[in-house]
């Protein structure tokens, strides 16, 4: 397997892929090329999946996905024997199956672990142990060397998410961290663009565009919202406004129209402070209110928010 090119030629193909990320996919080359293992971390929604894979693609190297979650057995990850086949053959690498850490190890691939502050403790440390000696013990196969090109990289979502732990310093030294934040509002209004054509919408107005925008990003700074909304909901709601136009048979701008897209697309991205006495709903429609009708406070027309006229 080819190592992990760190040219600039690299760099220019992964930026025409991905929005915005010229600067971590630098970041992320360069660690691999010279045999780190890297650590992606940032909220969701924030191309980190997106990156490894075009700089997988783009540098020729295999990729190899894992989810990681609370049902991620060391079993699972490294692999088994075959129950079947050891009946009739007995332990043997014949009847072993390999898992996805053993997949990458002989193949030289990039194993991306997704969400790796998910994963049990008992399983983080086979990937320790990997990372720090660069081969694996299995029992009743025997040792497994890590091929040169062999890399681990881990993305994870900050440790007070749902569901998330904290990382134990043993990975964070073994690995090399990259930051990956929100970006920018006109990186963000490029991406929910794309996006959107590629589902087959419409091109979006930039006026429009600019306001969804800025209201995704209002879900991020709120005083009550402890996690906020990723570059998805805009695209969500971008592609809900033109649709529910059409059904409706409603202008895309009608107010009635975007605030239930807002609503539809944002409300479930969201999470409340606990005791901020208000619903997801009501957060959202005072975020749209600031972003789409920043003067004028009426909704259009005779309609309430939420209420659509009948077909």
């Amino acid at each position: 397997m080819p190592r992990v090119d760190v040219s600039a030629g690299l760099v220019d193909d992964v930026a025409e892929r991905v929005v915005g990320r010229r600067r971590e996919t630098e970041l992320v080359a360069a660690a691999l090329a010279t045999g780190r293992n890297v650590l992606l971390e940032g909220p969701p929604g924030t191309g980190k999946s997106t990156l490894l894979r075009a700089v997988a693609d783009a540098s020729g190297a295999a990729f190899v996905f894992v989810e990681g979650n609370a049902e991620l057995t060391p079993a699972r990850l490294v692999g088994s024997h075959d129950p079947a086949q050891v009946l009739d053959a007995g332990y043997g690498p014949e009847t072993f199956v390999d898992g996805p850490l053993l997949t990458a190890l002989r193949e030289g691939a990039l194993l991306y672990v997704e969400e790796i502050n998910r994963v049990p403790e008992e399983t983080l440390n086979v990937l320790v142990t990997v990372m720090a000696e660069r081969e694996l013990h299995v029992p009743r196969l025997g040792r497994v060397d890590a091929s040169p090109a062999f890399r681990l990289v881990a993305a994870m979502n900050p440790f007070d998410a749902v569901g998330t732990g904290r990382i134990s310093a043993a990975i964070y030294d073994r690995t090399c961290r990259v930051e990956m934040g929100y970006q920018s509002a006109v990186d963000e209004g490029d991406i929910v663009v794309a996006a959107v054509i590629d589902a087959g919408g419409e091109k979006p107005p930039d006026d429009r565009l600019g306001m969804t925008v800025d209201l995704v990003r209002r879900t991020r700074g709120h005083h009550d919202i402890r996690v906020g909304s990723s570059v998805r909901g805009g695209i969500d709601m971008e592609l809900l406004t033109q649709q529910l136009g059409r059904l409706r048979d409603a202008p895309a701008a009608d107010a009635v129209v975007s605030l239930d897209a807002a609503k539809t697309a944002l409300s479930g991205r969201i999470r409340l402070y606990e005791g901020s006495g208000r619903s997801p709903d009501e957060v959202i429609e005072e975020l749209w209110r600031a972003a789409f009708r920043p003067v004028d406070d009426s909704p259009s027309g005779s309609e309430q928010p939420g209420k659509a006229k009948a077909p």
